[in-house]
């Protein structure tokens, strides 16, 4: 008889969601199901309205990357609207960029997923947590991550207006430039953060590297898939946040496709299952052959594991100096343990530090010339930005007026979701034996997951079916006296 293990909900994850296990006879794993029971509707809703809107509707999909959805809409309006954004107002769009970035890299690392490493897997629930961390790191440390975070916030915020829904981007430009007196703040706030990545580093070294059991479990076979990975590059195949070509590279490490954002309907596609409103992304010129990896399978990888992958080194000199060590420690290209997303992120946060410091000594950047008004009429535009969680695409079609006919979202976690589901089956598939589960087990199953820095409340598009309701009525001592379900 079949017994199911559920592990509702899932913790340290943006969005809702829960693991389904079911057992055979034997108690051991017969399929895991990561299961992702909400729906989000942005690209219906979007239709009827203003293009220049979606910058800011969009970044109503998610508390912890609105930035991503802003500039990746913001992108699509310039394309939309036939119109090049003059250099400094790219150059500020990619400073605010690059700050996003390595603030919300060190949320996950510290706050997300760095509990299972710097506190334990195992260890108990109530201190896998940012105070576990804290009493690990030590209350010293721990201040200086605050700090460091509300420092890049309060820039975002000169920039964009607000942090969580930024009113910054324009087609053809950006709203706000930086101000002479004010660039200083802005050189000294890119000190502080090389700095603060390069001890993450350090401390990702002393914490997770130098603790053999966990490096084991990184390179364990419970947490591996060779899949495709894909990741934004520059002309010399060198990752970029903000702008560039869309590279996928195979499992052996070649490069398999490049092409424009534009062209992107002609590489991906969308399967949907039944079980989940999530959609999962594979590549067309492979095809969708199921929950499996290898050559044959079209399932592909998207965020610091499959960025690394896709590029051929970073262009700023203490970041590929952390990925050259992160390349020979693993064995070289390609990386295929999924848990190494965590260690790629470090490297990420150092890139984007520097390439922060970089910008802000520009002196291009405190230009007055911030914007080019569009003129032309707009048609179909498509904007694509790396998230921290992976690459980020916007599509939107308009009539002669800008009014929009169809909104498309091609979301970070949606690429990952394939090896998501795959992830989580086995390494259940590895853990748990003969009906013996444990907290600590159910945990690293999660594991699984949390190296994806998964956004579900942004990646949840697929529609199977009608979203199941439950409605509880209760008399005045919280007594049940009838549900009404709609649904499974």
């Amino acid at each position: 008889m079949t017994t199911k293990i559920t592990v509702d909900p899932i913790t340290r994850l943006e969005g809702h969601g829960r693991i389904e296990i079911f057992l055979n006879d034997s108690g051991d794993v017969d399929r895991a199901y990561f299961v992702i029971p909400e729906l989000r509707g942005f690209e219906k809703f979007a239709v009827g309205r203003r293009a220049e809107d979606m910058p800011q509707i969009t970044s109503r999909i998610c508390g912890v990357c609105p930035t991503a959805h802003h500039m990746a809409s913001t992108k699509a309006l310039d394309d939309l609207f036939h119109i090049e954004p003059p250099p400094a107002a790219v150059k500020i769009r990619e400073l605010l960029y690059s700050m996003f970035m390595l603030e919300d890299h060190a949320l996950h690392f510290y706050f997300l997923g760095g509990p299972d490493f710097i506190v334990g897997p195992k260890a108990p629930k109530a201190e896998r947590n940012i105070l576990g961390v804290i009493g690990k790191v030590g209350v010293e440390v721990a201040g200086q991550v605050i700090a460091m975070r509300k420092e890049l916030r309060e820039l975002i915020a000169y920039l964009g207006g607000k942090v969580i829904h930024p009113v910054f981007g324009l087609p053809g430009g950006v709203a706000k430039g930086v101000q002479k007196e004010d660039q200083e703040r802005f050189v000294k706030a890119a000190e502080s953060g090389v700095d603060f990545a390069l001890f993450t580093l350090k401390a990702f070294h002393d914490l997770v590297l130098a603790n053999k059991e966990y490096v084991d479990l990184i390179l364990s076979e419970a947490y591996t898939h060779k899949t495709y990975y894909m990741g934004l590059v520059d002309e010399q195949n060198r990752e970029n946040f903000y702008e560039g070509m869309i590279r996928v590279v195979g499992p052996d490490g070649k490069e398999f496709e490049r092409f424009k954002v534009q062209d992107y309907v002609e590489h991906v596609a969308e399967h949907v299952e039944p079980w989940t409103y999530v959609k999962f992304m594979f590549l067309k010129n492979v095809g969708w052959t199921g929950f499996e990896d290898g050559e044959k399978s079209g399932v592909y990888s998207v965020a610091p594991l499959a960025r690394l992958n896709a590029a051929d080194g970073l262009a700023t000199p203490k970041a590929q100096e952390a990925y050259e060590e992160y390349l020979q420690t693993l064995g070289g290209k390609p990386v295929h343990q999924t848990l190494a997303n965590h260690w790629a992120r470090v490297v990420e946060m150092v890139y984007a530090a520097e390439r922060f410091l970089e910008l802000a000594r520009d002196p291009e950047i405190t230009s007055t010339e911030i914007r080019r008004i569009p003129t032309a009429t707009p048609t179909t535009g498509a904007g694509v930005v790396e998230a921290p969680r992976g690459t980020l695409i916007h599509q939107y079609d308009t009539d002669e007026r800008g009014i929009l006919t169809r909104a498309n979202l091609i979301v970070a976690t949606q690429g990952n979701a394939a090896r998501i589901a795959m992830s989580v089956d086995k390494a259940a598939k590895a853990l748990v034996h003969n009906g013996n589960v444990d907290d600590g087990l159910l945990n690293m199953v999660e594991m699984a997951f949390r190296a994806y820095d998964p956004c579900h409340a942004c990646a949840t598009h697929a529609l199977p079916g009608q979203m199941p309701l439950i409605v509880s009525l209760r008399d005045a001592q919280g007594n049940v006296i009838r549900e009404l379900v709609r649904g499974e």
